[in-house]
């Protein structure tokens, strides 16, 4: 049986989910992860009508559990390893804590970090770990 890669759902017109993705990309040298957009064919077929309209929720879709905001940046964050395992300390916050900050960031993320026209179109390099 072959193992899947954990995918990442996130919001492909955000530039600050853009800006994780790009580093999580950078920082992910054992290609562990997959990415698609929330507003993509992938995301259609993986997840309900609701999750893919919540698009200031970020997704990680691994061995079809789901974890969603918080608890998915830190279970991404820590699988990179090294110095990125420090992020294990934010389960000690109460998931409420956590996830009222990630909604606070998620309210104001277009104001404060804009958004794109369309969604991001990955590098040749990128492209097989890319899903519709």
């Amino acid at each position: 049986m072959v193992k899947k890669k954990p995918i990442i759902f996130f919001d492909g017109i955000c530039h600050l989910c853009n800006a994780f993705v790009d580093k999580v990309t950078q920082l992910d040298h054992k290609s562990q992860f997959q990415f698609a957009p929330l507003q993509g064919e992938t995301a259609k077929k993986s997840l309900t009508l609701e999750e893919r309209t919540q698009l200031e929720t970020i997704i990680l879709f691994e061995n079809e559990h789901k974890y969603l905001r918080s608890d998915a940046v830190l279970r991404i964050l820590t699988r990179l390893g090294g110095f990125y395992r420090i992020f294990t300390l934010g389960y000690l916050l109460p998931r409420f804590l956590r996830d009222s900050f990630y909604a606070w960031m998620a309210r104001h993320r277009y104001a404060w970090f804009g958004q794109r026209e369309f969604c991001r179109l990955p590098q040749p390099h990128e492209k097989e770990r890319f899903l519709p």
